[in-house]
């Protein structure tokens, strides 16, 4: 076994370990970058491993830049839409070649972009129109942009200062688009008196966000959404619901009776702009859609930070696919609905045959009872009974 060496010239060239990593399947840029990434460490250091130590080095980075790219993974956490597992499983569907992304096929020349999906959208949600934004929160931010350009307060009770992934908090997002927050009530009680007395000359919007991603019990009240909506008009001030994991199918059946709102009953409560996203559980691409009044819609698409938010032609085709399957009332048959409705019979089964499969496996392997979580933001007082593996080494 060769031993370290103080000398630089002991370092094997980048040839050379290119020569011993051929059988990396990540692109030669990629491999040759990590090499030399390795040679300039290996400059600096005190003394030089045998070319051996350092290939096995090498070859160690490439295996862990290779298990960062994006690749099929089995979902086994007991999360259904696991944020960092990519969120809702989808139909296959790829539109690799070109398609009339805003391209008007009657008359040949430039037409509305994602026009077809906006009417499917608008359909599905029983609104005068509908849009698209890469993701629920871009649809808040352009909202908040466009309703606040002129009257900068934005109505919020305390109990709706909701935090999203990733840390990002409401009153900093609305900080960031130019809004000022309007705090209201306590955490768990806010009164229409809160509403109405807060309303001013420099009120942009009352807002409105479903709390999807936690829950509160015991001395908890706050206004029903037609009231607000009732206000809301009385006062001329626009009304926006955020939905955050928006649903397009009842919940009831399979969240032990737990309702998860609707954006089509948001829309008909009285809000003149709903918002929710697409992924999660709607169970198609990320983004974020917006519904409600025609004249809202069609100022928020003029709007010049919309250009921003577009979505291309990939994700707006899967959104299309899957808006079509509710509206052919398929919704059901989505691969994300699947697994919120399937039954405990289905899945102990799927389950003891994952298990005899892994027989020879080193470990201690039972199949036991036990709870899967929704996922997505969505429903965290809802544990789904299932089946768990449990492989114990």
């Amino acid at each position: 076994m060769a031993r370290p060496s103080n000398n630089l010239r002991a370092i094997p060239g980048v040839d050379t370990l290119l020569e011993a990593v051929t059988d990396c399947p990540l692109p030669r840029p990629l491999v040759v970058a990590a090499i030399r990434a390795e040679l300039r460490s290996l400059r600096k250091a005190g003394s030089i491993p045998s070319p051996d130590k350092i290939t096995a080095t090498i070859r160690q980075r490439l295996d862990d830049l290779a298990l960062s790219r994006l690749q099929p993974v089995i979902n086994g956490t007991g999360v259904v839409v696991h944020t960092n597992l990519g969120r809702s499983p989808m139909n296959p569907l790829a539109t690799t070649g070109f398609v009339n992304l805003e391209m008007d096929l009657v008359t040949g020349r430039r037409g509305a972009r994602a026009a077809y999906l906006e009417r499917c959208l608008a359909e599905l949600c029983g609104a005068e129109a509908a849009m698209v934004v890469n993701n629920c929160a871009a649809a808040l931010v352009l909202n908040l942009r466009h309703f606040t350009a002129d009257k900068k307060e934005v109505i919020v009770s305390r109990g709706e200062l909701v935090q999203i992934g990733g840390g990002f908090r409401l009153p900093d997002i609305l900080e960031s688009s130019g809004a000022k927050l309007r705090e209201i009530g306590a955490t768990n009680h806010t009164s229409m008196d809160d509403y109405a007395g807060a309303i001013g000359p420099q009120t942009g919007l009352i807002l409105k966000v479903h709390r999807s991603n936690f829950f509160m019990k015991g001395f908890v009240a706050a206004p029903e959404r037609r009231e607000l909506a009732v206000l809301a008009r009385k006062k001329r001030v626009p009304f926006i619901e955020d939905l955050g994991s928006g649903v397009l199918l009842p919940t009831g059946d399979w969240a032990e009776g737990h309702h998860e709102p609707i954006p089509r009953k948001v829309l008909k409560d009285g809000a003149d702009i709903v918002c929710f996203s697409g992924d999660k559980l709607m169970g198609g691409p990320q983004s974020g859609i917006i519904a409600g009044r025609a004249r809202h819609v069609q100022a928020l698409k003029k709007h010049p930070f919309f250009r921003a938010l577009r979505c291309d032609k990939l994700v707006l085709s899967v959104l299309q696919s899957t808006a079509e399957h509710y509206l052919h009332d398929q919704g059901g048959e989505l691969p994300l609905q699947r697994m919120l409705t399937a039954d405990l019979a289905s899945i102990q089964r799927r389950t003891r045959k994952l298990a005899k499969a892994l027989k020879g496996v080193p470990a201690e392997i039972d199949v036991t009872p036990g709870h899967s979580q929704v996922g997505g933001g969505a429903l965290p007082e809802v544990p789904l009974p299932t089946v768990t593996l449990d492989i114990v080494p």
